[in-house]
Protein backbone atom coordinates (compact mmCIF):
# COMPACT_ATOMS: atom_id res chain seq x y z
CA UNK A 1 0.00 0.00 0.00
CA UNK A 2 1.39 3.37 -1.03
CA UNK A 3 2.06 5.98 1.66
CA UNK A 4 -0.18 8.42 -0.24
CA UNK A 5 -3.13 6.10 0.34
CA UNK A 6 -2.45 5.96 4.07
CA UNK A 7 -1.95 9.71 4.39
CA UNK A 8 -4.99 10.39 2.19
CA UNK A 9 -7.18 8.20 4.35
CA UNK A 10 -5.92 9.93 7.50
CA UNK A 11 -6.55 13.38 6.01
CA UNK A 12 -10.02 12.31 4.94
CA UNK A 13 -10.88 11.02 8.41
CA UNK A 14 -9.51 14.18 10.03
CA UNK A 15 -11.67 16.21 7.68
CA UNK A 16 -14.75 14.27 8.71
CA UNK A 17 -13.97 15.00 12.35
CA UNK A 18 -13.47 18.71 11.62
CA UNK A 19 -16.68 18.88 9.64
CA UNK A 20 -18.60 17.18 12.43
CA UNK A 21 -17.11 19.45 15.06
CA UNK A 22 -17.97 22.47 12.93
CA UNK A 23 -21.56 21.30 12.59
CA UNK A 24 -21.91 20.68 16.32
CA UNK A 25 -20.41 24.03 17.33
CA UNK A 26 -21.95 26.02 14.49
CA UNK A 27 -18.47 27.00 13.25
CA UNK A 28 -18.85 27.30 9.48
CA UNK A 29 -15.12 27.89 8.95
CA UNK A 30 -14.18 24.66 10.74
CA UNK A 31 -16.92 22.79 8.89
CA UNK A 32 -15.66 24.06 5.53
CA UNK A 33 -12.04 23.22 6.42
CA UNK A 34 -13.22 19.69 7.14
CA UNK A 35 -14.87 19.40 3.74
CA UNK A 36 -11.69 20.69 2.04
CA UNK A 37 -9.57 18.19 4.00
CA UNK A 38 -11.87 15.38 2.89
CA UNK A 39 -11.41 16.36 -0.75
CA UNK A 40 -7.63 16.57 -0.31
CA UNK A 41 -7.61 13.17 1.34
CA UNK A 42 -9.70 11.61 -1.40
CA UNK A 43 -7.41 13.00 -4.10
CA UNK A 44 -4.29 11.84 -2.27
CA UNK A 45 -5.84 8.40 -1.80
CA UNK A 46 -6.64 8.24 -5.53
CA UNK A 47 -3.04 9.17 -6.39
CA UNK A 48 -1.85 6.38 -4.13
CA UNK A 49 -4.21 3.93 -5.84
CA UNK A 50 -2.84 4.91 -9.23
CA UNK A 51 0.73 4.46 -7.98
CA UNK A 52 -0.18 1.02 -6.63
CA UNK A 53 -1.79 0.07 -9.95
CA UNK A 54 1.32 1.16 -11.83
CA UNK A 55 3.52 -0.86 -9.48
CA UNK A 56 1.21 -3.84 -9.95
CA UNK A 57 0.12 -4.18 -6.33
Amino acid sequence: MDKDRVQGSATNMGGKVKEGAGKITGDEKLKNEGVVDQVKGSVQNAVGSIKDAIKGK
